[in-house]
């Protein structure tokens, strides 16, 4: 029987290690599959190793719950600095929010958070969103409604991903059309 020497990470890159194989399982297995022990697992760990790093799983949860905000959130806002400096149409904002929610796991994430009773692991998601809010509006006219702008695209974006697929087939609709009308909302209020 052969022993594996597993290589010595320093407490940050493990942490990373711990907090990347987590947002893999996310996408791939959806938020019931982000345990100590299935993160362990994937990254030749132990279960006391990211108890040590997390305390719990729901310590992991919200610890992924902000890496995934502020990624998302740069991202987007990003975006939106270069529609607002190019005159675009924020398309860019639109497709990067739905997609954060949808593929890349956060409404899955969030509405698994809610439901297990873990709503404190929600507060990074909101507070990213928040400064990101903050950010926008300093560089923002005056009577641009970002906030409520804001309320609207994520609250769209969580709905469709969870239930997007299901109700623009119930309804013979396109499945793109959440984003559309997303879309045609911030066009509106921005014009």
């Amino acid at each position: 029987m052969s022993i594996v020497a597993r290589r010595r990470l320093s407490p940050e890159a493990s942490r990373e290690s711990a907090l990347t194989a987590a947002r893999e399982l996310l996408i791939e297995a959806g938020p019931q599959a982000v345990t100590l022990k299935a993160v362990a697992t994937r990254i030749g760990r132990t279960h006391a190793n990211l108890l040590h790093h997390f305390g719990s799983a729901s310590g992991l949860q919200k610890a992924l719950a902000e890496m995934m905000a502020d990624a998302i959130t740069a991202k987007i806002g990003a975006a939106a600095m270069r529609a607002r400096k190019g005159g675009k149409q924020p398309r860019e904002v639109v497709e990067l929010t739905f997609d954060a929610f949808d593929t890349e796991g956060a409404g899955a994430l969030a509405s698994w958070m809610l439901l297990t009773g873990n709503e404190d692991a929600l507060d990074p998601i909101l507070e990213a969103i928040h400064r990101l809010v903050d950010d926008l509006s300093a560089v923002a006219s005056p009577d641009k409604p970002i906030h409520a702008d804001t309320l609207q695209l994520v609250l769209m974006a969580l709905g469709d991903a969870l239930l997007g697929g299901s109700m623009t087939r119930a309804l013979g609709l396109p499945r793109e059309t959440a984003r559309r009308l997303a879309l045609e909302s911030l066009v509106r209020s921005q014009g």
